[in-house]
């Protein structure tokens, strides 16, 4: 399906466009109708650009397409609006909805900023009473018109919409013992059908689909999805182009009405072509450009306008337009992503940030765990609550190079253990080391119990530390294939050990166990001297 929607040259602004990658300096989008040919590329993913559009047409996109509520926003009709055209306030354009007598929510939208003044018609059919708009009444010259040229033909000419209503009732009357088939689109000629039930006095049958709309609408109570209730019945128009006399008259005498003003043959003497129409006649067209006079047309149907039309210009000379610097960075700045939900949000950065591992990393280059740790640390720290936590322990356990220790293990603090019990984990330590066990078991929940919430943590100095600067990491990996270690080797474990205890001297002298440990060299570390991770 072709789509009827154009990109307003050097402005923000875009009217039933929506292939977003084809107007990257779109920022404002706006919606004229429903009709699904003016909504090509619209759907219920759009998202970081707001739709403007009146508000009868707001309700059918959230009822039709599902768009997030976020992203559309209703203007009210014949009230003027300002919308932002940069970031920073300095230039703006006044926006203001005009009834565009097409289908339900079709509007005009007439345009006045620093590229002068645009009006959109969109899909519309003339009436005399849109030029006493007080916005079309009061306004400046148009400078750009961009018109509905569907009904373009200087040499057809089309009834107006009572006359052809009176047609459609004449006949269904000669025709009093057959049902009425109407082929419609989803969205207009409500007003034909109300008249008609109200005409014949009876109910309208319509698809549920259809029912949802009229409902939506809140249009009279003439309408049901009963099968047989009524004697008029409406269907898809594209049924009605294929049906034929057979398919009409099988159960029960049946006359079928199609009103549009396409040029179509009828098949057989049941079907009968109606010109009804929705859109502006050639004479209406001509009717319309004369009162405004606008400098240029810009057709929305393809690139054609007549030379009638064109003849009705006053063939001003047009000024070249100079965008703002303002409105031009906006133009070139990406679009702030917004997500729909806090919900939405939380998956998003779950899915972006990794969390922080909990244990002791050991094939982790240096750099990139330091950098994986402060970002992993970021994202807990904006965790919202701990059902996300839960979620994520899971993956985090399949996709982190750490051993993981439960962190729901209580660690007690250095006043709650006893002297006794810290040296005896200290030779357990040194008796491994010295016998060439020291793996990575050594150091897993069994022997020194990473937590970074822990008072035992020396800074950012921990066992990742230790081990990654270890001359021979890859022995310590291993406890099938240790080997014996040299003493100088045994020595410098030791005093790496010593230097990442979680106690001090001061820490032995009340228990008056000093003597005993005094053949070590036991020194906190500073925050100064601790080597960043």
């Amino acid at each position: 399906m072709s789509a009827n929607g154009k990109v307003i040259p050097h402005t923000p602004l875009a009217v039933d466009f929506w292939h977003v990658r084809k107007c990257p300096g779109s920022r404002l989008f706006f919606l004229t109708h429903m009709h699904s040919d003016h909504t090509v590329g619209l759907t219920s993913t759009w998202s970081n650009r707001p739709i403007y559009c009146s508000p009868v047409t707001a309700t059918l996109l959230r009822l039709k397409l599902q768009v997030k509520e976020q992203w559309i926003h209703p203007l009210e009709l014949c009230e003027p609006y300002l919308l932002p055209l940069d970031d920073i306030g300095k230039e703006k354009v006044t926006v203001t909805l005009i009834d565009a007598n097409h289908c339900p929510g079709a509007v005009m939208f007439l345009f006045e900023g620093y590229f002068g003044t645009i009006l959109y018609t969109g899909d519309f059919r003339y009436t005399p009473s849109m030029l006493r708009e007080p916005c079309l009444r009061t306004s400046t010259a148009i400078d750009i018109l961009y018109l509905d040229n569907t009904n373009c033909d200087p040499n057809r000419s089309l009834p107006s919409r009572q006359k052809a209503t009176q047609e459609i009732k004449e006949i269904i009357r000669s025709n009093p013992d057959h049902n009425v088939v109407i082929g419609l689109y989803s969205l207009g000629k409500e007003t034909l059908l109300v008249e008609l039930a109200m005409e014949f006095k009876t109910w309208v049958e319509v698809s549920f689909e259809r029912m949802e709309t009229i409902k939506a609408l809140e249009l009279p109570d003439v309408f049901t999805t009963e099968p047989g209730a009524g004697r008029i019945r409406v269907v898809e128009q594209s049924r009605v182009y294929y049906t034929t006399a057979h398919d009409l008259n099988k159960e029960h005498p049946t006359l079928a009405i199609l009103p549009t003003s396409r040029l179509f043959i009828s098949p057989h003497p049941n079907l009968h072509v109606v010109p009804y129409s929705d859109h502006s006649s050639y004479q209406e067209l001509v009717d319309f450009v004369s009162a405004l006079r606008p400098s240029s047309i810009v057709p929305i149907v393809g690139s054609c306008v007549p030379g009638g039309l064109s003849a009705l210009l006053p063939h001003k000379k047009r000024h070249e337009i100079h965008v703002p610097e303002s409105v031009r960075q906006y133009m070139l700045r990406e679009p702030e992503r917004q997500f729909s939900s806090s919900v939405y949000t939380g998956l998003c950065r779950r899915n972006l940030r990794p969390r922080a591992p909990k244990g002791v990393i050991f094939d982790t280059p240096l750099k990139k765990s330091r950098k994986l740790y402060e970002e992993a640390s970021e994202a807990e720290s904006m965790e919202p609550d701990g059902s996300e936590e839960e979620t994520d322990t899971g993956s985090s356990r399949k996709d982190s190079d750490c051993i993981l220790v439960d962190v729901n293990v209580k660690v007690p603090t250095n006043k709650e253990r006893s002297c006794d019990q810290i040296l005896s984990e200290t030779q357990v330590m040194m008796e491994s080391a010295q016998n060439g066990q020291l793996s990575e078991d050594n150091f897993g929940a069994e022997g020194i119990q990473a937590n970074s919430s822990s008072e035992y943590s020396c800074g950012d100095c921990n066992t990742l530390g230790l081990l990654q600067n270890s001359p021979d990491r890859d022995s310590l990996s291993s406890t099938s294939n240790s080997t014996e270690l040299s003493w100088e080797m045994i020595e410098e474990h030791e005093n790496n050990l010593l230097k990442c205890l979680p106690f001090s001297e001061e820490d032995f002298k009340p228990w008056g166990v000093l003597p005993l440990v005094q053949t070590f060299t036991v020194s906190p570390v500073k925050d100064s001297e601790q080597e960043p991770i």
